[in-house]
């Protein structure tokens, strides 16, 4: 049976609510942030007798300012209190803001209007820990994925449209003012309506001591996520596309104006691509990813970040139009549509990148501290942001054109990734998989759902092509150790793969009596640590296409640890190029031709007490039946 899509979500109360909740916030930020800013911009003299530049660099930065100061404060709030009463005084804060701000408005009083943009910074930084803690807690762990998809969507459009309907609602003449008081004031209203259906959502750790110094609380928060490795570059990754966005997007005025000699709505209409690329991506993720969390797709991401970045810079280069244009105007220029189609594609793998690093973060973090470590990614994010915009302002001044400044950041992008995939190699693992599975091979799995999301367990298969523990591992949606060979796990360069997979090596006792008992060691470890192990018990590959006879050594593994066996078999890969079947390998590639289909079959849980080596080969041979 075919999983529901992620759109089920929006009419169930467990998601449903929140996810209006927040989408009416990002929306509303932006409504006023850019009517401000618009108004600031074309009727200045009547605000304030400041440079128009300088308010426009001031206004965002004093928005991000409450990131800085009260995100890891805002964690220790969303561990402490229950989410649903949080998210609704959240949004009794935003109504009250809003009435301030429709004061400013009304009697166009700027420093009312300033205040009011610190304080939706403040509502943002509460409700921030609380948008992706809240998730884990409603969601099946196969749902994750597709939450947050609709969640960065919806961020996104949100901002889209906040930043178009605050534009306009400002310019209308002659009750812009008006009108944009009135409309915040409403759409703050729309989202306490939401936040009240939001379900109840008990603290993780109630009896949290909130610590009143933020900078203090700063450190700490993001020296205690630093103690697991791949939840911190994980948040790093995250705050890292948030500097690539900031960078790029920052330059998105000037380029519309300067390069494509567009008016507004071009400049909007590049917003509205991105935004739609962001959007699809983040939804794709589900699809891609097979309804687990697949971080495969993180480096899938950030090498279309880096191309299509770098292609921005080709395609600008090769726009010759200079006439004025408006945004039809635009289409019917020479080259814009390449243009157009590398902005939609960085925010397709944008989308790609972005949700699953959520999605890790949400399963891999301690739940009783996941709000203050969302926090602690707010603040990196927030410093990410202002050391872009310090970075553009230096490109500038060194003389840098804007198309430069994309493949700057598309190379450097290349850099980063490059250098965090080296640190946590898992990414990297997981993307090779994901790629066989998806382009070689088309893989379709029975009941995978029967591998334990938690908990040690010995995974049995029968062994039949080199990429086995591949296809295996990209199934399966927890990692595993792999128990292999010790000459194969030695060989140069793919022993460093090995090595980042954290495969256990074994030799028989006629070979290597030391290795052998050494991995009956490591696999005892290993799933004392609650982790899954996966052996094939025949011990060699098939040369003919039937199974081998199954071992003794589960039998010792069993004995020591007293865990369940889960018996799979993979179906069609016999024949192919990585097989042992004797015929010509070229014919054989040829004869199967692109995307062959193969399965992979997971059997019902073995108790130890069954797990002899000639029971669990009768469960496997049943599984893979005829199909070799």
């Amino acid at each position: 049976m075919s999983k529901p899509s992620q759109f089920s979500l929006l009419p169930q109360r467990r998601f449903g609510p929140f996810f209006w909740t927040q989408f009416f916030g990002a929306f509303n930020d932006n409504v006023f942030k850019t009517a401000l800013l618009v108004a600031l911009t074309y009727d200045a003299l009547s605000w304030t007798t400041m440079e128009p530049a300088m308010l426009n660099s001031l206004i965002p930065g004093l928005f991000i300012l409450p990131y800085v100061l009260f995100s890891a404060t805002a964690g220790q709030i969303a561990d402490k209190v229950e989410k649903g009463r949080l998210a609704r005084f959240v949004k009794v804060l935003e109504v009250a803001i809003m009435m301030i701000a429709a004061v400013g408005w009304l009697t166009h009083t700027l420093w009312i209007l300033i205040a009011a943009v610190v304080g939706m910074g403040l509502h943002s930084t509460l409700f921030g820990p609380v948008k992706y803690a809240y998730m884990p807690q409603h969601l099946k762990p196969e749902e994750l994925v597709g939450g947050n998809g609709l969640v960065e969507m919806g961020t996104f459009v949100g901002i889209l449209l906040g930043q178009v309907i605050g534009a306009a609602l400002v310019q209308a003449k002659p009750y812009g003012v008006e009108l944009v008081a009135g409309a915040t004031l409403v759409f703050a209203l729309v989202g306490l309506v939401a936040s009240w259906r939001i379900p109840h959502s008990p603290a993780p750790a109630p009896d949290l001591k909130i610590n009143p110094n933020p900078l203090a609380e700063s450190i700490r928060n993001i020296a205690f996520s630093r103690q697991n490795r791949t939840v911190f570059l994980s948040m790093l990754g995250n705050s890292w596309f948030w500097f690539y966005g900031a960078l790029v997007l920052s330059q998105f005025p000037i380029f519309a104006k300067d390069y494509l000699h567009g008016d507004y709505s071009v400049f909007v209409m590049l917003l509205t691509v991105f935004s739609v690329g962001v959007g699809a991506g983040s939804l794709l993720c589900e699809r891609l990813s097979g309804h687990k969390v697949e971080i495969g797709l993180v480096p899938f991401g950030s090498i279309g970040l880096s191309l299509f970045g770098i292609d921005l810079y080709f395609a600008s280069l090769g726009f010759k139009g200079t006439e004025a244009v408006d945004m039809l105007g635009l289409l019917a220029q020479a080259g814009s549509l390449r243009i157009l189609a590398d902005i939609m594609m960085l925010g397709v793998f944008g989308g790609f990148y972005i949700v699953p690093l959520f999605a890790l973060i949400q399963t891999r973090c301690d739940p009783q501290h996941l709000s203050r470590t969302i926090g602690g990614m707010n603040i990196l994010n927030a410093l990410f942001m202002v050391a872009a915009a310090g970075l553009a302002m230096l490109m500038l001044s060194q003389g840098f054109t804007i198309p430069e400044m994309f493949l700057a950041t598309a190379l450097l992008n290349a850099l980063v990734a490059l250098y965090i995939f080296s640190l946590v190699p898992e990414f990297l693992m997981r993307f090779l998989a994901w790629m066989l599975i998806h382009t070689i091979h088309r893989v379709t799995t029975v009941d995978v759902d029967r591998i334990p999301e938690e908990g040690p367990a010995v995974l049995v298969c029968n062994h039949v092509s080199y990429v086995d523990a591949i296809v295996i591992g990209a199934a399966s949606p927890r990692p595993i150790r792999f128990v292999m060979d010790h000459r194969i796990f030695n060989t140069p360069f793919l022993g460093w793969i090995f090595r980042t997979a954290k495969a256990i090596p074994i030799a028989s006792a006629k070979e290597d009596p030391w290795v052998m008992e050494k991995a009956y060691v490591d696999i005892a470890k290993a799933l004392h640590e609650g982790e899954l192990v996966c052996i094939f018990p025949e011990g060699k590959l098939t040369s003919t296409g039937e199974m081998n006879e199954f071992r003794g050594g589960i039998a010792k593994i069993v004995e020591r640890s007293k865990v369940p066996v889960i018996p799979m078999a993979l179906r069609g890969l016999w024949g192919s190029l990585l097989t042992r079947d004797p015929g010509n390998p070229f014919e054989r590639s040829f004869a199967r031709g692109p995307r062959s289909k193969l399965a992979l079959a997971v059997g019902v849980p073995v108790t130890p007490q069954q797990a002899t080596p000639e029971y669990l080969q009768q469960q496997v041979m049943a599984l893979r039946g005829d199909w070799k």
